[in-house]
């Protein structure tokens, strides 16, 4: 099939996704499984692996991320009922005034992202996000849009991430210097990114009933409003069990080289050190020191739990469909016609792996993915290239992943679910600020480029 006419296919499918979503109304699970079915019978997939490869790519994701959003939303619904989500924020309050407060958090949001994968990370500080959001009294996306937009750039900036350390094997860079510059770079990015994300949130948007239940703590489904007869828990308990897996997971990471291979310390490392179970720690710690030992009753908590089950299960399945409509994009042959084609244009390096890692990020829907294939297809340009150089290149294809996120990604819907966004809304402050900031990053490494 030609390049001209699969990229059209593509095209056609995000088009076609977007107009069940916005205009029919169609639930976004059920949309993009149409729209992956589409492109696999336009592309030629055949019919006895059209589904083999839908679900292949829903099981990979879902495998991945299930567990940590079902594990993920019990414990914040056990932190918001306890009431320390609140304290936590009042006392945040407290100390750095509401004038700083998101400045504030988007740096926490920086060091949270640099050893926790975006999803993860995210889901974790969902509770602090929604805390903040009740005391202050504004919309989610206040706190929610520039910490989400400063975890997805530290995830594909900084080779603590599988994206970035991919990229330093396939083109031969300095780990070391990658690391230190694409965080020296990452920070005026970041700051750029809460200005523009400042500038979106003046657009009121309008969230989603799920999110405004939980906001304006209305109880439809019989969820149990937050104790108002007891002392909530100190802000510093809350905070341990918010950084609790993240410390977890940050040891499991940086520690295990340094350990004998097939040493105790180390198995017990990796197993503690992987995010469902690093979650699963802090969900059991946070039930007796919030519930069980505060006189909450276990049928208490299997109704909490119950419950931010079911509020869970939308994101996981969209989530998922996700992953699905990404994998069908990878098989029908897109991303590699899409990268074929730019690379015939021949353009300098930089610019060539920013918008080479950009077009595939918008194709296919992975940043991962998009950073790997662009640095695998650069990798015999670069021969010759200084030590930095070759780390600037690396960078321009992280940044260029860092760019459009939307429909195919499955991020996009794990940020847009839990911020409570339509998928107009989604597009309209979510991508904008990804792109925006990927452009920013990819300026300030080709000026670099240009100074060495």
């Amino acid at each position: 099939m030609s390049t001209t006419l699969l990229l059209s296919i593509a095209l056609v499918s995000v088009i076609l996704l977007l107009l069940l979503v916005i205009k029919a109304k169609v639930h976004p699970f059920i949309a993009l499984l149409i729209a992956s079915l589409f492109v696999a019978i336009t592309t030629g997939i055949p019919a006895e692996n059209i589904m083999k490869v839908i679900l292949g790519g829903m099981g990979s994701l879902l495998g991945s991320i299930a567990a940590i959003i079902v594990l993920g939303a019990i414990l914040g619904a056990i932190i918001e009922t306890s009431g320390g989500a609140d304290r936590l924020a009042n006392r945040f309050a407290r100390l750095c005034g509401p004038q700083r407060m998101v400045a504030a958090l988007t740096t926490v949001a920086f060091i949270l992202g640099l050893p926790v994968f975006f999803d993860v990370g995210f889901i974790i500080v969902v509770p602090l996000i929604y805390g903040f959001t009740k005391v202050m009294r504004v919309s989610p996306l206040k706190f929610g849009l520039p910490m989400a937009g400063m975890m997805l750039m530290v995830h594909v900036t900084v080779p603590t991430h599988p994206g970035p350390a991919a990229a330093a094997g396939l083109l031969n860079a300095d780990l070391g210097w990658l690391m230190m510059t694409g965080i020296a770079l990452s920070i005026p990015t970041g700051i750029v990114g809460y200005f523009v994300a400042k500038v979106l949130n003046r657009k009121k948007y309008h969230l989603s009933v799920q999110v405004l239940e939980q906001l304006q703590l209305t109880e439809p489904s019989g969820q149990t409003t937050p104790d108002s007869n007891k002392e909530a828990p100190g802000a510093l308990l809350i905070s341990g069990l918010i950084v609790l897996p993240i410390l977890l997971i940050m040891l499991g990471t940086l520690l295990p080289p340094h350990l004998t291979p097939g040493s105790l310390p180390l198995q017990i490392l990796t197993l503690v050190g992987s995010p469902a179970v690093a979650l699963l720690i802090t969900l059991a710690l946070a039930a007796w020191l919030l519930g069980l030992r505060r006189g909450w009753t276990t049928e208490k908590l299997e109704t909490l739990s119950n419950n931010a089950i079911s509020t869970a299960a939308g994101v996981i399945l969209v989530s998922g469909a996700g992953g699905a409509f990404g994998k069908v994009l990878v098989e029908s042959g897109v991303g590699k016609a899409l990268a074929g084609s730019l690379q015939t244009i021949h353009l300098p390096l930089i610019p060539a792996a920013f918008i080479l890692s950009l077009a595939l990020r918008a194709s296919q829907g992975s940043a991962t993915v998009a950073i790997v294939t662009t640095c695998g297809l650069l990798s015999t340009a670069v021969t010759g290239l200084g030590e930095m150089q070759l780390v600037l290149v690396a960078l321009s294809a992280c940044f260029g992943a860092l760019g459009l996120s939307h429909v195919n990604d499955s991020g996009f819907w794990v940020v847009t679910r839990y911020l409570g966004l339509s998928v107009a809304d989604g597009l309209r402050s979510w991508t904008v600020l990804t792109t925006l900031m990927g452009l920013c990053g990819f300026a300030l490494t080709w000026g670099v480029w240009t100074l060495l």
